[in-house]
């Protein structure tokens, strides 16, 4: 379930996971503008994702953060990791999450590595499945996050117990 935040008054960081230069060719040459996809966070819970895009790399961040601020969300944890697996899929990218046992890291390439440490998580097991486009798969990952749900509560979807979820 997606909970939105307002940022104010929290102490967010942001990450760069990915720049692009596009090109549009004209009657004169080519006309260059690049596009940032920025992940902020406060290492507790609270997450967010912007894609900007100027003609400027620094107002593309700039954008991209702006953007990021205005979409937060807050994902409920199980102390250092997540409360149970999760699949998503976007598009043609697809992720997997897995909880995994304290001491064990961040298990993730790239544009899901940004995710899960801007939102505080340090154990975790991921694999990104299907295509690798960084835009797709962090809109996968934030996919899978909003499906996470409390552990009681999917227990009680699964018609199980708790101790038989957690692994």
């Amino acid at each position: 379930m997606i909970e939105r935040v307002d940022p104010e008054g929290l102490e967010l960081t942001d990450r760069v996971v990915f720049i692009n230069r596009v090109a549009k060719v004209v009657k004169g040459g080519k006309n260059f503008k690049f596009t940032a996809l920025v992940v902020v966070g406060d290492g507790e819970g609270v997450v967010g994702y912007g894609l900007g895009k100027a003609r400027e790399v620094p107002d593309a961040i700039r954008k991209a953060i702006e953007h990021a601020k205005k979409h937060l969300i807050r994902v409920r944890l199980s102390k250092s990791t997540i409360p149970h697996p999760v699949v998503a899929k976007y598009c043609a990218s697809e992720v997997l999450l897995k909880p995994a046992a304290p001491g064990t890291g961040v298990i993730a390439g790239g544009p899901v590595r940004a995710v899960m440490e801007s939102l505080g998580v340090k154990d975790v097991l991921t694999k990104s499945l299907g295509s690798n486009n960084p835009v797709n798969v962090v809109k996968a990952t934030f996919k899978a996050l909003g499906i996470l749900r409390d552990l009681g509560e999917e227990a009680l979807l699964r018609n199980k117990q708790v101790k038989e979820i957690i692994y």
